[in-house]
C-alpha cells in the first residue's frame, strides 16, 4: 500500500491502516526515541506515545509527497522525546559550575568518527547525559540552530552551545578510549 493510501484509511481509523503505519516506520521511530532518551524502555514508551498522537491528529496531516509523512512522524517523536525531557525532574540545564571542566578535542578528532561503528557510536551517544544527549540530538539529527535549541528546552543559547561541545568533548573521549581498546581487532 503505497502512502496516499495508507494516510487516507488511517484517516479512516482503519485498524488495518494503523498496524500497517506502525509497522512501516516502527523501527526507524524507535531508533529515533532510543537516541533521544538513551534506553530501550523509554524509548518504547516514547513511541507508544508518540503514535498515539500521531493517531489521533492524522486528520491534521496533509500529504505533501513522498516523505512527507515519515517527516511528519519523525517531528512527533522528536516532539513527544522533549515534551519527556522537560517534565523529568533533573533539570535540562547544566549550571557551568556543576560541569566538569572538559579539554577542546583536538581539530583531527571528528576523522576518528569514521573509524568506528554507526552502532557502537550511536551507543556513545545514548550514553550522554541527558542534557547533553538531547541538545546534541537536536543540533546533529534535527539540524536545530542553538536559538531554536534553547527556545525548545527553555534554556538560554550559551546553555545549548556549551552542552552542545561538552557532548562532543565526551564522544570524542569515548571515542579515543574505544579504539585504542580495539586497535587490535
Amino acid at each position: 500500500m503505497n502512502e496516499i493510501e495508507l494516510v487516507r484509511r488511517c484517516k479512516q481509523k482503519e485498524p488495518s491502516a494503523q498496524a500497517e503505519l506502525y509497522r512501516q516506520y516502527a523501527g526507524e521511530l524507535f531508533a529515533l526515541c532510543i537516541r533521544y532518551s538513551g534506553n530501550r524502555e523509554t524509548a518504547r514508551d516514547l513511541l507508544h506515545d508518540g503514535f498515539l498522537k500521531a493517531f489521533t491528529s492524522i486528520d491534521r496531516f496533509d500529504y505533501r509527497g513522498e516523505g512527507s509523512l515519515k517527516a511528519w512522524l519523525n517531528r512527533i517523536m522528536v516532539n513527544t522525546a522533549l515534551e519527556e525531557a522537560r517534565k523529568q525532574t533533573r533539570h535540562i540545564e547544566l549550571g557551568i559550575d556543576e560541569a566538569p571542566d572538559l579539554p577542546d578535542p583536538d581539530s583531527q578528532d571528528d576523522n576518528l568518527v569514521r573509524e568506528i561503528s554507526p552502532d557502537v557510536l550511536l551507543r556513545f551517544i545514548a550514553e550522554l547525559p541527558d542534557g547533553y544527549r538531547t541538545v546534541f540530538n537536536l543540533y546533529t539529527f534535527e539540524n536545530k540552530s542553538h536559538k531554536e535549541i534553547a527556545a525548545l528546552l527553555h534554556i538560554n543559547e550559551k546553555s545549548s552551545s556549551s552542552q552542545l561541545h561538552r557532548a562532543r568533548v565526551l564522544l570524542m573521549s569515548r571515542i579515543k578510549t574505544y579504539l585504542s581498546r580495539h586497535e587490535d581487532e
